[in-house]
């Protein structure tokens, strides 16, 4: 896997993503609108591969060029006869099949071939000392997992001692579900064409894209005006939630969050979150939380209102509060699931997190005044399915949550979702490998509790924390690498992350 935090996807990409389905459906259509020939698309592509090969791999002089027997494997005979114009040593090796190639296809292929080029058989031995690798065998219309002899080709572009670069998504690659049935190419770099496609990002595209770019081959103005599948969030966005405060405000004015939660045992949860809303900038925190973890709480973090939770703390800190957050260490005991139905009773803005969702899964109930931010499991125990199942597609389970339960529900993994039941999705297209730790969940729910109290809306509050929170990683993870993140390492980073109009 291409390191996350070394290749971190740039802010030139767009932030709109369309779905794969709709683009190859619509490619022609939009050829036809732009007074383009589809070939002349072919042709963009190949050129905008090529560029961004030559940069990436500037002394890449020796390229393996793998064609599949589709239009991926046309952008495959483009790329190959651009490099070989350039005085590159290419050699192009290709699937044979008894069908016909699709025009465009066969069309490069014959330009190849016109240009001097040959076709070597792709299973016969490939040649050794090769430095760039061009993955041109699948494209996005990938629908399940690769057979023979595509399997065997696919492990040999893993095992080949070259980096690579992926047409339009790494073969094996779902490009609508990020997902990979089987065997799938390892890209050193992705370049994809028109737009960007959910599968690049979400699911399990970290573990096979690398670094990704992105060439709209001129179409922007005919994509502006169709609406995208969803939002790609990343810090540079956080500017449009996080504005400025008045100086002469007071911490009246940003919100009162309460958070309940912290059994016997558990108080570090409760403890991550409280802090984590108080570094996002809530006027005022308190902690309704066993009897046994006030003192260690005041000790570490004195800025905190920390109380036993019981039936009179908790009925006067709801009247105070202006938001609400419960789950974190809560438990399933009969004191965690008190404190759940009183709260689950309150209209309060919300955030249900931890063993608050599995309360939900075994009594569901749909409303709109609540942030949800499970996890997969949570997801799946929410849903009655398993992992596997939410994973395999996290969009159609993202849809599916929205319309059972309600409200916003932030579906966290590499590549978080955010959705409503009206149909607002975003991807959060930050975060590392290094928050796969214990806390980072808790420090997620106080972000966004602590955004909620400060009367941000639903959506906005979940878009921006989940922001907030994987761009925090990202600033630890480049300093101090991705192995051995401890959630609290977030704490440091979350004030400056939230104030974005900060001189950096």
């Amino acid at each position: 896997m291409t390191n996350q935090i070394e290749k971190q996807n740039p802010a030139s990409l767009p932030y709109s993503v369309y779905s794969a389905d709709w683009l190859r459906d619509a490619e022609a259509q939009a050829a036809r609108d732009t007074g383009l020939s589809l070939f002349t698309l072919m042709q963009r592509a190949a050129a905008a591969a090529f560029r961004h090969a030559r940069s990436t791999f500037p002394h890449a002089t020796r390229w393996l060029v793998l064609c599949g027997h589709g239009n991926n494997g046309g952008d495959g005979y483009e790329v190959a006869r651009l490099a070989k114009g350039a005085g590159l040593d290419v050699t192009l090796l290709a699937i044979s099949s008894d069908k016909l190639l699709p025009d465009e296809a066969e069309q490069a292929r014959k330009g190849w071939l016109d240009a001097g080029g040959t076709i070597g058989d792709i299973t016969s031995a490939w040649p050794s000392g090769r430095e760039l690798v061009v993955d041109a065998l699948l494209g996005t219309g990938l629908k399940s997992a690769p057979r023979e002899p595509m399997t065997r080709l696919i492990k040999a572009i893993n095992h080949y001692d070259a980096p690579v670069l992926s047409l339009d998504i790494p073969s094996g690659l779902a490009a609508e579900t990020g997902t990979a049935a089987g065997e799938g190419v390892h890209a050193t770099l992705t370049v994809t064409f028109i737009a960007l496609k959910p599968g690049l990002l979400t699911g399990q595209a970290r573990d096979y894209v690398g670094e990704l770019r992105c060439d709209t081959l001129g179409l922007e103005s005919w994509l502006s005006g169709h609406l995208p599948l969803l939002q790609r969030l990343d810090a540079a966005r956080l500017g449009q939630w996080l504005k400025p405060r008045r100086p002469c405000s007071h911490k009246g004015e940003h919100g009162h969050l309460l958070l309940v939660g912290g059994d016997t045992g558990f108080a570090g949860a409760i403890r991550m979150a409280s802090e984590a809303a108080l570094r996002a900038g809530v006027g005022m925190v308190r902690v309704l939380t066993h009897k046994e973890n006030i003192a260690p709480l005041l000790t570490a973090r004195p800025e905190l209102m920390v109380q036993e939770l019981n039936d009179d703390s908790l009925t006067e800190a709801l009247e105070w509060a202006s938001a609400v957050v419960i789950g974190p260490g809560l438990g399933q005991k009969a004191w965690g699931q008190s404190a759940f139905k009183r709260i689950a009773e309150n209209q309060k803005p919300a955030l249900w997190d931890a063993d608050a969702l599995n309360m939900l899964a075994k009594s569901p109930e749909k409303r709109q005044n609540r942030v949800l931010t499970p996890h997969p499991g949570e997801a799946a125990r929410l849903l009655g399915c398993t992992v596997k199942e939410i994973e395999s597609d996290r969009l159609l389970s993202l849809r599916r949550l929205t319309h059972r339960y309600g409200g916003v529900v932030v579906l966290k993994g590499a590549g978080t979702l955010i959705g409503t039941e009206e149909g607002q999705t975003a991807l959060a297209d930050v975060g590392n490998a290094g928050m796969a730790s214990g806390g980072m969940g808790d420090i997620l729910s106080g972000i966004i509790g602590g955004l909620l109290a400060q009367k941000l809306s639903f959506y906005d509050a979940a878009c921006a924390g989940t922001v907030v929170h994987g761009a925090a990683a990202d600033i630890i993870a480049q300093r101090q690498g991705t192995r051995g993140m401890l959630a609290t390492d977030l704490l440091t980073w979350i004030a400056p992350t939230v104030n974005p109009d900060l001189e950096k």
